[in-house]
């Protein structure tokens, strides 16, 4: 998914050398062919291949052809096969441990009032969840289990 991050920066061409409407529709026919995905994971790392090519200076497309190659990049990964970019995971992922960070607080506060009982079941319910929390010496850090 980094070449993807690459092709907001490339630059367009009056031409292009490369088949970019030929190759989006090489993308089509893997799904109508009873929605064969590793021809089109083959097909879209044919794709990254153009990126390179293009950063490298060794193809060049048009403006146009440059659109084509982005959406149907971004819509055949994210749309199609349903995979999420790295900045979605990371802001999940920085949710989540906000989140948690505001449950060990809350678990804290507690076992300060010696509230042991919503102590032990926000630690339990985190564990049914995956959530493992580690008290130590320098506070409370938790791992996905």
């Amino acid at each position: 998914m980094d070449a993807l991050s690459l092709i907001d920066g490339l630059t367009s061409s009056k031409t292009s050398s490369i088949d970019l409407p030929a190759w989006k529709q090489k993308c089509y026919d893997a799904m109508n062919d009873d929605f064969n995905t590793p021809v089109l994971i083959a097909v879209l790392f044919e794709g990254v291949k153009f990126i390179n090519l293009l950063k490298e200076g060794k193809a060049q497309v048009s403006e146009t052809d440059l659109k084509i190659l982005s959406e149907t990049m971004n819509q055949f990964i994210f749309d199609v096969l349903g995979l999420e970019s790295t900045t979605q995971l990371n802001a999940s992922s920085d949710k989540l441990g906000g989140v948690v960070a505001l449950l060990i607080q809350l678990r804290n506060e507690a076992r300060a009032n010696k509230d042991f009982a919503t102590s032990d079941k926000i630690r339990d319910e985190l564990a049914n969840m995956g959530i493992q929390l580690m008290d130590g010496k320098e506070g409370t850090t938790f791992s996905i289990i």
